[in-house]
């Protein structure tokens, strides 16, 4: 059966990748050991392809209608994009590397965390790379929420791309004063049945993580490497909370969303009056573009939240890496990130350090970090915890299905 499954997932590889990459390479000098000039005159001409989330419509069109025209009017590269995220990647590049293909279909993908760590088993990456990136020197790797990718140090084989916080949001119609830990949450559900919920997806299963640093018995209790007596016994305080509201959620518990999409258009219909996103600056985009009403507001659980960076990595089997680095280092500069942390384009917080930039560009940013329905970033940042270990997620997953939504 594993060689039948390897099989079609090469198949459909090869169908929808392997004819669209173009044959050219920028077959050179290692490009982390030349001159910059040199990269982007290696970089010209070049198609590089970008696996990527696509399911919103607001990061879709940032990546086509600014990031690709820019990149191909300022250095003549052709960004070709194509979905897929999490387990999709990896597969994808597992099966590249046991079909024995000499470059990948390919060269930047967009990841965190546990695909991070699994493309990383794998050998699947490219790198070290970001000190060789001009850019690099507007971001600060001391913040561990950057150097660090879900207890895992970063070393260079990913570039911080954006830095997000997990926030709740609802409408102040339904809900003026919002609960603030999960005990207030779960009086909260008991109080209006059927009226909250959380998806079965990265945001929701982040949410969940939350609740365990809310349940641990010590703020630390999940730094450093994976632990699975703790991790088992913050499982089990996170589920008994579930069961013991279950029964008062959308549906009663039987179903979730299966998306934040689902998730977000049941709060825009009314039929929730809570919603989440692991981007604390999404709100104000959601309002603008017409799916949430104006009444709508951001909030962070005083028991704390997740925070993390997410990242663009090359893969290990790109023929075009030079190209690649030259969009990595685009996607960092201080146009392509103040663009993309306008509330009304993505609301995507920045990697820079703002400190770092000229005068100029520090103004464009504080102006663009203007919220009128999410809090600022400096009030939830003592709010902000980091990322437990990527076998919690992997784990955490699979055990909401097996023992919640099975049960």
């Amino acid at each position: 059966m594993k060689t039948f499954i390897t099989t079609v997932l090469a198949i459909s590889v090869f169908a929808l990748f392997g004819c669209s990459h173009p044959a050219a390479t920028d077959a050179g000098p290692d490009p982390r050991h030349v001159p910059w000039a040199q990269v982007v005159a290696r970089a010209r001409g070049q198609t590089v392809t970008m696996q990527m989330w696509q399911g919103d419509p607001a990061i879709n069109a940032y990546m086509n209608a600014y990031v690709a025209p820019k990149l191909k009017h300022d250095f003549d590269i052709t960004l070709a994009l194509v979905p897929g995220q999490g387990d999709a990647i990896v597969n994808r590049l597992m099966t590249e590397k046991e079909a024995g293909r000499a470059h990948s279909a390919v060269d930047l993908v967009w990841i965190n965390g546990q695909t991070f760590y699994q493309l990383r088993q794998i050998h699947a990456l490219w790198g070290p790379f970001t000190q060789a990136l001009p850019n690099n020197r507007l971001i600060d790797w001391s913040d561990p929420f950057i150097a660090y990718d879900f207890q895992q140090p970063v070393e260079g084989r990913e570039c911080p791309w954006g830095k997000v916080q997990l926030l709740l949001i609802t409408n102040r119609k339904r809900v003026p004063v919002p609960p603030r830990n999960p005990a207030q949450l779960a009086r909260w559900i008991h109080a209006h049945p059927g009226r909250f919920t959380f998806d079965t997806g990265f945001t929701g299963m982040s949410f969940l993580k939350s609740l365990m640093y809310a349940f641990a018995d010590s703020p630390k209790a999940l730094d450093g490497p994976y632990n699975a007596a703790t991790y088992v016994r913050l499982r089990h305080r996170v589920f008994d909370w579930i069961r013991s509201v279950r029964s008062d959620l959308w549906r009663h518990g039987r179903t979730f969303p299966t998306s934040t999409a689902q998730m977000y258009q049941l709060f825009a219909n009314g039929e929730i009056d809570f919603a989440m996103s692991y981007n604390d600056g999404e709100v104000d985009n959601k309002i603008d573009s017409g799916l949430f009403p104006a009444s709508a507001y951001a909030f962070v659980l005083h028991s704390g939240t997740l925070r993390n960076s997410h990242y663009i990595g090359i893969t290990a089997g790109s023929a075009h890496k030079a190209a690649s680095m030259v969009v990595a280092n685009f996607l960092i500069s201080p146009a392509a990130q103040l663009e993309k942390l306008k509330p009304s384009v993505w609301g995507d917080g920045t990697v820079l350090d703002i400190a770092r930039l000229p005068a100029a560009w520090q103004s464009r940013f504080r102006a663009a970090e203007q919220r009128r329905h999410s809090p600022t970033k400096a009030s939830i940042r003592s709010y902000a915890l980091r990322e437990p270990a990527p076998e919690v997620m992997i784990r955490l997953s699979h055990d909401f299905r097996r023992r919640i939504v099975d049960d």
